[in-house]
């Protein structure tokens, strides 16, 4: 796990986090049969594996930066899928696609404005661009790992160097409303939307974020380390919402489409 993704850990919750991501395909046109499809942050592949069936594409290319997600992704490979290592700010893929589908991955690079004209310049003509990213930056999940990290004994084990939220990166949804239409899409659909997950308790808060925004943790201390960060966000995260069975999580999320002439 030396990229701190644990696929194991990622899918405790795989029916609640595959919930946007069929949104998010919903919102795409049906591609013509035979065309060329890219799921740029396709974490294990499961999901991306679903699309070859669906769309029954002649290439189909899951992208994604984490060893540890594709080397669970590679045993879905065959026929049109295949998987591959790369950057997602500026994705290692030749010619042009009918699809791009970014389901919670654009977070995790800055500079969006640059990343989506990037990305723009990799479709076809008619091409369209499907993504996903969490809009829960002020949730507590989120501002309390931020508050226990700045505490003297972490703040120290890192150096003065505290790993910044990656979900800093996400703009707000009229701002990919207004990318869109500058990068000449021709129609287009943005919303924030709720997804509201009944957990089972408010402790599972933090199995879910371990999966996620904490990864930028846990490379960054040791076991030990690593063990009393988790402790000390799992008791400060229950003083914050307090500690109720079951809990509602209540998640916001933009998803954004557009669709070139």
């Amino acid at each position: 796990m030396a990229d701190g993704w644990n696929p194991d850990q990622y899918d405790r919750f795989k029916a609640q986090r595959s919930a946007p991501f069929h949104d998010l395909v919903a919102l795409v046109e049906p591609p013509e049969p035979g065309g060329r499809v890219a799921d740029l942050g396709c974490g294990t592949g499961e999901l991306t594996a679903g699309l070859a069936e669906l769309w029954c594409p002649s290439e189909l290319v899951g992208v994604d930066s984490s060893a540890a997600m594709l080397a669970e992704a590679e045993p879905r490979a065959g026929g049109a899928l295949r998987f591959v290592a790369g950057d997602l700010a500026d994705p290692p893929l030749e010619g042009r696609f009918d699809v791009l589908l970014a389901n919670a991955s654009l977070q995790w690079v800055p500079e969006h404005a640059e990343v989506l004209a990037r990305w723009t310049g990799l479709l076809a003509p008619g091409g369209q661009l499907a993504v996903q990213v969490p809009a829960n930056l002020d949730h507590a999940s989120h501002v309390v790992a931020d508050e226990v990290a700045h505490e003297p004994r972490f703040a120290d084990a890192l150096g003065g160097d505290i790993p910044r939220d990656t979900v800093h990166n996400v703009a707000l949804p009229e701002q990919y409303a207004e990318l869109l239409d500058a990068l000449g899409y021709a129609r287009q659909h943005v919303r924030l939307q709720v997804y509201g997950h009944h957990l089972d308790s408010t402790a599972a808060v933090v199995e879910w974020v371990k999966g996620t925004s904490l990864t930028r943790f846990r490379t960054r201390f040791d076991d030990a380390t690593h063990a009393a960060f988790l402790d000390r966000y799992r008791t400060r995260l229950l003083e914050v919402l307090g500690d109720r069975s079951p809990y509602f999580y209540a998640f916001k999320r933009i998803l954004f489409w557009g669709r070139l002439p």
